[in-house]
C-alpha cells in the first residue's frame, strides 16, 4: 500500500518537473526525505502525525488510539477530517491537548490553504506549532472553530448545492448557471466543472454531513444525488449561455454565499479576514465574501441575502449584516496583527493573498499598532514579519495606477510621506526594532527591513529593488539606507539592476544581523533583545566578492549610460549581462535614481527623505511610470525614457 502512495508522490513531482516547477535535484531531494511504511512504530518519535484516511469515524478513532499507545509524549496528532468534529477524536485519546485539526483543500499538493482547527482543550503550544508547521510547508493557515464544515466548506458546499438547485428549478440551463458562478466569484472554473473535478460523490457526502448537523438548507439537492447515481459528469456543453438570466443567477449565488459567510462570523467560527483569505486562496475567488459585500454595497448585500431567508425558512438574516446596514459603511478589515509575548511585540502584516503588499490600510494600521507596541512598558523589542511565504513584496501597485489615472498624484505623495514618517520612527525607536526576513521582500518590503535596527533572516530571505524595471524608483528610503550600509557605488548596483540580494550576501555586507533556521528565530530575537544596542550604520569594509559590482556605476560610466554610450571597464563576466539588464529598465527612472542618490549621499537622513518626496510629482507624471506600473503581470513594458 505504501508503495502506491510513494508512486503517486513521484508522479506528482515528475509532473511538476515537466512544468519546470522543480528540478531533478529537487525531486530527488524531496523523495529522499520520504519513507513509506505500514508499521505504526515507525512514527514513534515523530513530532507530528497527520491522519488522512477515508471518512469513517471508527477507523479514524481506532488509528488515533493505536498511535496514542505507541508515540512519544511530545507527538502531536492531527486529523484531516472534513466531516467530523475534531473534539470527537481528541476525547478518545490521552493527549487531547496535543490534538488538532489540519484540514487541507483540493488539490493538497497545490492548494496553499490550510484550516487549523483547535478544539476546546487544544493547548496554545499545539496551535503555535501547527501554525509554524503550516508556514514551513508553504501553507497559508487560518484558525477556525471546531464546527460543522469548519469555515470554507461551510459556504462553499451551499454554493455548489445552489448551483444544482438553480438548474433543478430551471432558472437557467447548465452552461448559464456555470457562467453565473464564474462571474459571481471571478473564477476560471465554474461550480459544475469543480464538481466534476473534485468528484460528485464527495460533494454529496459533504452536503449530507452539513445537512445532518445544520438542517435541510445545507442538505443535498435531489438532482445532485441523481447525477451521482448516474455516475457521469455534468455536461458543461448542454446548451448556450442565456445572457438575460445571468444577473438573477449571480444574485442567487451572492445571497447564499454572503449570507452563510456572515453567519459564520456571527457564530464566531472565523473572522471576516480569514474568510476572505480562505475564499481567495482556497477557492481562488477574485474577492473574498466580505470584499464582495463591500464591492456591491451593504444595501445590495442585505437585499440578496433577505431573498434567501424568504426562500429557505431555516436561513436567518445574520446580525452582522443588519448592524453594518445601520452604519451604512463598508466593512473594515484588519490587515496588521499584534501579539505581545513576554517582552517582545510581534507585528504581522497579514495580506498573504497580496504578498503582504503595502497599501493605505496597511500603513495606517502599521502606524497605529507600532504606536501601541512602542508605548507598552513591558515591550523591549518589536519584530515585524509577514504572513505566509513573503515578508513584504513592495507597495500595492494598483494604488499607484488608480491615482495616476485619476490625476491624483498628490494622494501618492501623502501615502509615501506617511510611510517615511513611520519608517523613521521605526529606525529611531528607543526599543529594538527587528525585521524577520523569512521569505521574499521587494521594494517597500526591503525598505521596511532596512528601516529596522536589526534584520534576522532565514535562508529563504531575500531583498530586492525592482522599481527601475517598472518605471519608478525606490520611494521609501531604500536608496538612502542602502547607500549608508554598503556605499554609494554598490547601492547603485542593486537599485539600478534590481538584482536580488540573498540572505547570505546581505549577511556578508552587514545588512542582515543573523541567519537562523526557522526554529531558532525566537532565540535570535531573544539574544538581540538582551544585547546592547548597536549602530547599524557603523563603517564596514566591503567584502572582496562585491568589489566588481561596486565599480560598475562609477561617475564615468553613469555619464556614458545616460547619453546612450556603452559603459567601459566592466569585468568580462558582466560585460554582456549589465547592458542587457539595463536595456529592460526605464532610462528616465535610472536617471532620476542616479540624481537622487548623488544628492542624498551628502544629506542627513531626514533631508534625504525630503529629497525623495520632492521628486514624486515629476516621477509619477512620466509616461514610463504609468507604462511600467500598469503592465505589471500582463506584458513587458515599452519605455520611452520620458
Amino acid at each position: 500500500m505504501w508503495k502506491k502512495g510513494l508512486a503517486g508522490i513521484k508522479s506528482l513531482l515528475e509532473g511538476g518537473m515537466k512544468r519546470k516547477i522543480f528540478t531533478q535535484d529537487q525531486v530527488n531531494q524531496t523523495l529522499g526525505r520520504i519513507q513509506g511504511t505500514t508499521d505504526l512504530k515507525a512514527v514513534t518519535e515523530a513530532d507530528l502525525v497527520i491522519e488522512a484516511v477515508f471518512e469513517d469515524r471508527q477507523v479514524k478513532t481506532q488509528l488515533f488510539q493505536n498511535l496514542d499507545q505507541i508515540c512519544a509524549e511530545k507527538t502531536i496528532f492531527a486529523t484531516n477530517t472534513s466531516s467530523f468534529y475534531v473534539a470527537e477524536f481528541a476525547a478518545k485519546i490521552k493527549r487531547p491537548d496535543r490534538f488538532i485539526g489540519l484540514h487541507y483543500f483540493f488539490h493538497p499538493a497545490k492548494n496553499k490553504l490550510l484550516e487549523i482547527i483547535p478544539h476546546t482543550t487544544t493547548s496554545k503550544d499545539t496551535i503555535e506549532k501547527a501554525m509554524g508547521f503550516a508556514a514551513r510547508h508553504g501553507k497559508t493557515a487560518i484558525v477556525v472553530k471546531d464546527s460543522p464544515g469548519f469555515a470554507v466548506n461551510r459556504f462553499f458546499v451551499p454554493s455548489s448545492n445552489e448551483a444544482a438547485r438553480m438548474l433543478e428549478e430551471g432558472l437557467g440551463n447548465l452552461p448559464t448557471v456555470e457562467e453565473g458562478s464564474k462571474r459571481a466569484f471571478g473564477i476560471g472554473m465554474g461550480s459544475f466543472e469543480i464538481l466534476n473535478v473534485t468528484g460528485i460523490p464527495l460533494a454529496v457526502h459533504a452536503s449530507k454531513s452539513l445537512g445532518d448537523e445544520l438542517g435541510l438548507f445545507y442538505g443535498t439537492p435531489d438532482i445532485m444525488k441523481t447525477q451521482m447515481d448516474k455516475n457521469v459528469d455534468w455536461d458543461l456543453t448542454a446548451g448556450d449561455i442565456e445572457e438575460d438570466k445571468i444577473a438573477a443567477i449571480v444574485d442567487r449565488f451572492y445571497g447564499i454565499c454572503l449570507g452563510v459567510a456572515a453567519t459564520i462570523v456571527d457564530e464566531g467560527v472565523a473572522t471576516m479576514e480569514d474568510l476572505n483569505l480562505g475564499a481567495k486562496i482556497g477557492l481562488r475567488w477574485a474577492r473574498g465574501p466580505f470584499e464582495i459585500m463591500n464591492h456591491i454595497g451593504i444595501d445590495k448585500t442585505c437585499q440578496v441575502v433577505d431573498a434567501m431567508t424568504k426562500k429557505y425558512p431555516g436561513f436567518k438574516m445574520p446580525k452582522i449584516l443588519l448592524e453594518q446596514k445601520k452604519l451604512g459603511k463598508p466593512f473594515v478589515f484588519k490587515v496588521v496583527n499584534l501579539e505581545v509575548k513576554e517582552d517582545t511585540a510581534w507585528i504581522t502584516i497579514n495580506r498573504p493573498d497580496a504578498m503582504n503588499a503595502l497599501n493605505e490600510a496597511v500603513v495606517e494600521q502599521l502606524t497605529r499598532i507600532f504606536d501601541t507596541a512602542e508605548k507598552d512598558p513591558k515591550v523591549k523589542s518589536i519584530v515585524f514579519q509577514g504572513a505566509g511565504k513573503t515578508f513584504v513584496a513592495g507597495a500595492d501597485i494598483q494604488f499607484f495606477v488608480d491615482r495616476i489615472k485619476a490625476g491624483r498624484i498628490k494622494d501618492i505623495e501623502v501615502f509615501t510621506r506617511k510611510g517615511h514618517e513611520l519608517f523613521l520612527r521605526i529606525e529611531d525607536c528607543p526599543k529594538k526594532t527587528i525585521a524577520l526576513l523569512d521569505g521574499l521582500s521587494l521594494g517597500g518590503g526591503s525598505e521596511l527591513a532596512l528601516a529596522c535596527q536589526y534584520i534576522v533572516a532565514t535562508k529563504a530571505g531575500s531583498m530586492g529593488f525592482p522599481e527601475t524595471g517598472i518605471g519608478i524608483v525606490p520611494g521609501l528610503g531604500g536608496m538612502l539606507r542602502m547607500e549608508r550600509r554598503v556605499g554609494l557605488a554598490l547601492a547603485k548596483y542593486y537599485v539600478f539592476t534590481g538584482r536580488a540580494l540573498s540572505a547570505q550576501d546581505a549577511l556578508d555586507l552587514g545588512i542582515v544581523t543573523q541567519i537562523v533556521e526557522p526554529s531558532a528565530v525566537g532565540q535570535a530575537v531573544r539574544e538581540i533583545t538582551d544585547r546592547a544596542k548597536a549602530d547599524k550604520y557603523q563603517k564596514r569594509s566591503l567584502p572582496e566578492k562585491f568589489s566588481a559590482f561596486a565599480g560598475i556605476f562609477n561617475d564615468e560610466n553613469m555619464d556614458r549610460l545616460l547619453v546612450g554610450k556603452p559603459m567601459t571597464g566592466l569585468p568580462e563576466a558582466l560585460a554582456e549581462k549589465i547592458p542587457a539588464i539595463l536595456g529592460a529598465k526605464s532610462m528616465i527612472a535610472l536617471k532620476m535614481a542616479n540624481e537622487i542618490m548623488n544628492k542624498q549621499a551628502k544629506m542627513s537622513i531626514p533631508e534625504a527623505v525630503e529629497c525623495e518626496l520632492g521628486v514624486l510629482d515629476r516621477l509619477f507624471s512620466t509616461h514610463d511610470a504609468f507604462e511600467g506600473l500598469s503592465t505589471v503581470g500582463q506584458r513587458k513594458p515599452v519605455f520611452k525614457g520620458e
